[in-house]
């Protein structure tokens, strides 16, 4: 990895709804990032039509994506900022790499799985091949390394693959770098508020079971009162909340958001009510998220703006591919 320059890449997908998830899961580790590495972080909502999507809410998606990336810290003049489908070099790389990688390779997918449900008849191809659309959103720029959550780690364990089997196949030693893990240490999965053993979700159907970025003081109240807990106290070690999935979930949000280890939340709040503790949980939540929406509704207010951030980030991350996509097809042999 050192004849490499050290590169992060990430992308959202655009499907609505950003909410605290997002905002701890990804977005909150974006902005940490910027600070220390060059990075590149899309929208991608390529990605997103893998499933249909309503052509005018997709667009107004991908600048809610945007702003949200914005309102919560990331600078355009630090990172690159851009959507993916404006830069042709990832549906080119895309297809380069489905000729590299193997069936048997994305049947070993869980993800595809889970998202196609009972009837994979009916899925899209484009959601069977969508880990090597991935995998060349990452090695278009030659990226070094990669926030992912561990529902992404599978992911990036075939994008490492296929860029070795590239490498190999046409003896084009080390061209693409095999991207490192970057997985956030002492950052706790979001679950739902409605139920604690499944991921806090937009594609959910109660509103009540996550809290969204654009959500006021009184929602975000509303939503934590009535979160779903159980009626035994805080206790005052790890192992008892075991099987209290909720109680822990809850406890987890609040020390990400607080910075504060789950020994030390339990230390603190050991013995209390979760009447008590709902209380505390929501003015952490409304202390943090409340901006980030304020910011991201004067955003979309300013489309044109968000517009030419994209523009801008295009022209920087197009730059880049261009120049490695010469490098591929001359490799692959393509003219």
């Amino acid at each position: 990895m050192s004849n490499y320059k050290k590169l992060v890449f990430s992308g959202v997908q655009p499907t609505g709804n950003l909410h605290l998830g997002n905002f701890l899961g990804a977005l909150k580790k974006f902005v940490s990032l910027q600070k220390e590495m060059n990075c590149i972080y899309c929208v991608v909502d390529l990605h997103a039509i893998t499933i249909f999507q309503d052509p005018k809410k997709l667009k107004e998606n991908v600048l809610e994506t945007t702003a949200g990336f914005l309102a919560t810290g990331l600078d355009p003049n630090k990172s690159i900022i851009f959507n993916q489908s404006s830069v042709s070099g990832h549906a080119e790389l895309a297809w380069i790499l489905n000729c590299v990688s193997r069936l048997g390779w994305l049947n070993r997918m869980t993800q595809f799985k889970d998202k196609a449900g009972s009837d994979k008849e009916k899925a899209s191809v484009g959601l069977y091949v969508y880990p090597n659309l991935m995998a060349a959103d990452i090695l278009l720029y030659k990226a070094t390394h990669v926030p992912v959550g561990a529902d992404q780690k599978q992911h990036l364990e075939l994008c490492r693959d296929i860029a070795q089997k590239f490498n190999n196949d046409f003896k084009a030693e080390d061209f693409f770098p095999l991207p490192e893990p970057l997985i956030q240490k002492n950052i706790s999965r979001v679950m739902s508020l409605r139920d604690g053993t499944k991921k806090m979700s937009k594609s959910e159907e109660s509103d009540f079971s996550r809290i969204n970025l654009k959500d006021n003081a009184d929602d975000i109240i509303k939503k934590i009162k009535k979160a779903k807990t159980d009626t035994l106290p805080i206790p005052d070690n790890e192992a008892d909340l075991k099987k209290r999935s909720e109680a822990l979930n809850l406890l987890n949000i609040y020390g990400d958001l607080t910075n504060t280890s789950l020994t030390e939340v339990l230390k603190e709040m050991k013995g209390k009510e979760f009447s008590f503790f709902k209380k505390k949980l929501s003015d952490v939540v409304v202390e943090v998220v409340c901006p980030v929406g304020e910011n991201m509704k004067k955003l979309m207010k300013e489309k044109s703006h968000l517009d030419a951030i994209l523009q801008k980030g295009k022209e920087k991350a197009s730059n880049i591919a261009e120049e490695n996509l010469k490098k591929i097809r001359s490799i692959v042999g393509l003219i």
